[in-house]
């Protein structure tokens, strides 16, 4: 099959790491904010979308996080978040992505008086509103924040808690990297950890291997966010592949946090090729203007990837995904059932981790 937009659009997809506040859309934006009298610093589509998708406008991680200023200020209410939810299941059904985790942080949406438990009850009524309409499944990952206080992460810890196994799959720590240590939230993993609860940590993104380090050995991560610098120490990339732990790629993102200085020098094909856990996601789908078809084809373009190595990919998030077993078997063996009867995508006998839907 000739790999082009069109095929790499039909492939069952999942996508484990999505921010809900980057990934609106821009007339959504307008209308809520019209609705409840937000001031943003664009009056149409156009312009808001050219203020806020970075393009070639690249710079720093703090530069990236920045934009995210506007698109908190029109998720202030219920509504509005329930209204982000459910548009941003109906835009990924869209691209056939059938199982998605969409991380927010509940903290950043109080500026108006709603609580985060409101939040999480809005996110989730989206989200199912979504599903029922549009068959994709999904599941919420609370954020805490590395720059505000360790004291509110564990804040965030307690609500994932209390959230778990109700809509809630995990927890994170997002934001600036640098001086802002993970292991300085180390309390809040030890809440999530001593209760069986998902962890993913951003971590090697704008900031050395080190990063990465405190989030596997201080905090516990189960998976990393990005990951980028891993190949700096060649040590803990061998734990992280020997320990089977997924790494949350997001090609285009890092190209715009400058976690790379060219995309052709990204290390995605050398962790594919030494056996990683690698997935493909979007990070912000407004933000950096993409979607996971664009960075299917971006593999495709810069690295080489094929229809077989889209399959290993796939197979790596539903197996990587915050489910409980059976129903992450039950993705996995779906998704591989519809590689192979549509795509004719059969797994190499060679090629038995991506076999076994049970790992």
């Amino acid at each position: 099959m000739t790999i082009n937009t069109d095929l790499i659009h039909r492939l069952p997809k999942v996508e484990l790491h999505c921010h809900l506040d980057g990934s609106l859309r821009p007339d959504s934006m307008l209308d809520i904010a019209h609705k409840e009298k937000v001031d943003l610093p664009a009056s149409n589509v156009e312009d808001l979308h050219r203020i806020l998708a970075i393009g070639k406008k690249r710079g720093s991680l703090e530069d990236y996080i920045r934009r995210f200023d506007i698109t908190l200020s029109v998720l202030q209410t219920p509504g509005a978040l329930e209204r982000a939810a459910y548009e941003l299941i109906q835009d990924v059904a869209e691209e056939n992505v059938r199982y998605i985790e969409i991380r927010y942080s509940p903290i950043l949406h109080t500026q108006k008086g709603m609580t985060p438990d409101e939040s999480i009850e809005a996110v989730k009524a989206g989200l199912k509103h979504g599903e029922k309409e549009f068959g994709v499944l999904s599941g919420i990952i609370v954020c805490g924040i590395r720059n505000i206080s360790p004291e509110v992460s564990l804040r965030l810890a307690d609500l994932t808690l209390r959230y778990k196994n109700n809509g809630v799959v995990g927890f994170d720590l997002a934001g600036a990297e640098e001086n802002f240590p993970a292991k300085h939230h180390r309390e809040a993993f030890y809440l999530i950890l001593n209760n069986n609860i998902n962890a993913t940590i951003h971590a090697g993104e704008a900031f050395g291997p080190a990063s990465i380090h405190q989030a596997l050995h201080y905090c516990g991560a189960h998976r990393i966010g990005h990951g980028t610098r891993l190949k700096e120490d060649r040590d803990l990339l061998q734990y992280v592949n020997d320990h089977r732990i997924p790494l949350e790629i997001c090609l285009t993102s890092n190209w715009h946090t400058r976690s790379v200085r060219s995309l052709r020098y990204h290390p995605i094909r050398e962790y594919f090729k030494s056996g990683i856990r690698v997935t493909l996601n979007t990070d912000n789908r407004l933000i950096s203007d993409t979607t996971l078809t664009r960075e299917f084809m971006l593999a495709h373009n810069l690295f080489g990837f094929g229809l077989r190595e889209f399959r290993t990919v796939t197979i790596n998030a539903a197996k990587s995904a915050f489910l409980p077993h059976l129903d992450r078997k039950k993705l996995t063996r779906q998704i591989a059932e519809e590689l192979e009867q549509d795509f004719g995508l059969m797994p190499e006998y060679i090629d038995q981790e991506s076999v076994d839907t049970d790992s």
